[in-house]
């Protein structure tokens, strides 16, 4: 009876108790909703237009997601390095290490209807387009669980459902391929978007500036994005380009120059361009970025710009260190709270790695399977390479 008395008690004092901590949760949730806003670390400069405001609208939520997604990100790109180097990624690879605030800002903006298609430094925007590490992992060791089936390797991501078309190796290439997709979405006329990346290494290609003459004939709703980390592989932007201005290299197509290292500058930067583009038609967006590694892992990153300057960058501008700074200084999480999360970022990644080495590489029978059009693949003609051969034009 005594015992039954005492759960009559608890459960009577638990009753009292729900609504408090129903209202403290509520709170906290209401806390981690608040407005703030936060002024970005320099100015917006626009060409032909007028920029928009320093002042960024975020939540304590939203900054402490960008802190993770980073880490996440840079985590992700440290571990690809080191499977590389212990030939278990064969191949491309192309890091994003320094450029995160651009892929986390830019998704913050937009939703999943709006199209993003990039070159082949893509490993970040297919994460913050909704990715795993396990098929990041997976495809970059060419195992069947990998988000393009293990076929397409580090520069040929993607994630259909998620609006993300790749992942590109030819430099340039996929801005026309970004502008077919603003097309085919003002066709539609769905109210999205399509934001176009691209460095500043293939800024000067010729097919850019047809596809944007065209675009802006057409009036379609696109975002030209250079991601300029000011090395186009080995050679400085100013010995590639004579203006490497290249949010005004547009002329008659106005143009915006971000801090690509501050991501709350990127979200501000690219919802205000997702409005124009839908009212009046593609402008340049160019992202002021750095990346820390090499142009590919073939490339040291050494011998064409010192050490001081990579350090430097990484004291001054760094992305996760800015957004660091951001929480201290807002109270928004302790130092042991931010580091407590950068150690389950690390722990996901490493779990990641590890189930991705246990995933089957693709079987031979798919060889051929999402290359040919119907009628001409290897399902077709099975192993007989003579009479595929015969039947290919």
């Amino acid at each position: 009876m005594a015992a039954a008395a005492a759960v009559v008690a608890r459960s009577s004092s638990l009753s009292k108790l729900r609504p408090i901590l129903r209202s403290f949760a509520s709170s906290a949730a209401s806390d981690d909703n608040r407005i703030l806003t936060i002024e970005t670390f320099v100015p917006f400069t626009g060409h032909l237009i007028d920029p928009p405001s320093r002042a960024v609208d975020t939540t304590p939520a939203e900054i402490l997601s960008f802190f993770r997604d980073m880490a996440r990100m840079r985590r992700m790109e440290i571990a690809a390095d080191s499977l590389y180097k212990s030939k278990l990624i064969r191949g491309f690879c192309h890091l994003y290490d320094g450029q995160e605030a651009v892929a986390v800002g830019m998704e913050a903006a937009i939703t999943k209807r709006d199209a993003i298609i990039t070159s082949y430094r893509d490993h970040c925007t297919f994460l913050s387009r909704g990715g795993t590490l396990l098929e990041a992992f997976a495809e970059l060791m060419g195992r069947r669980d990998g988000c393009s089936r293990g076929k397409g390797g580090s520069m040929h991501f993607y994630k259909k459902d998620a609006s993300f078309y790749g992942g590109h190796g030819i430099v340039g290439a996929q801005v026309p391929l970004g502008c077919g997709l603003a097309f085919a979405q003002k066709y539609s006329k769905d109210a999205s978007v399509t934001f176009a990346l691209y460095g500043d290494g293939a800024a000067n290609q010729g097919q850019l500036f047809e596809a944007l003459n065209m675009s802006a004939l057409l009036d379609l709703p696109v975002i030209l994005v250079c991601e300029n980390n000011h090395y186009g592989m080995g050679t400085a932007e100013w010995r590639a380009a004579k203006s490497p201005s290249y949010y005004k290299r547009g002329d008659f197509v106005p143009g915006l120059k971000v801090d690509g290292m501050d991501a709350l500058a990127v979200k501000q930067a690219c919802k205000f361009v997702k409005e124009y583009a839908l009212a009046n038609g593609p402008i340049i967006l160019e992202m002021d970025t750095y990346r820390y590694h090499g142009h590919s892992m073939s490339d040291p990153g050494s011998t064409y710009r010192t050490r001081d300057e990579i350090s430097g960058i990484r004291q001054e501008r760094d992305s996760i260190e800015r957004i660091r700074r951001v929480i201290l200084s807002h109270e928004l999480a302790s130092i042991s709270e931010l580091k407590d999360i950068e150690k389950e970022v690390r722990k996901e990644v490493e779990e990641a790695v590890s189930q991705a080495k246990k995933c089957s590489m693709p079987d031979q029978s798919v060889l051929f399977k999402d290359v040919f059009v119907k009628g001409y693949g290897a399902e077709t003609f099975g192993s007989d390479r003579k009479a595929l051969s015969a039947a290919l034009p």
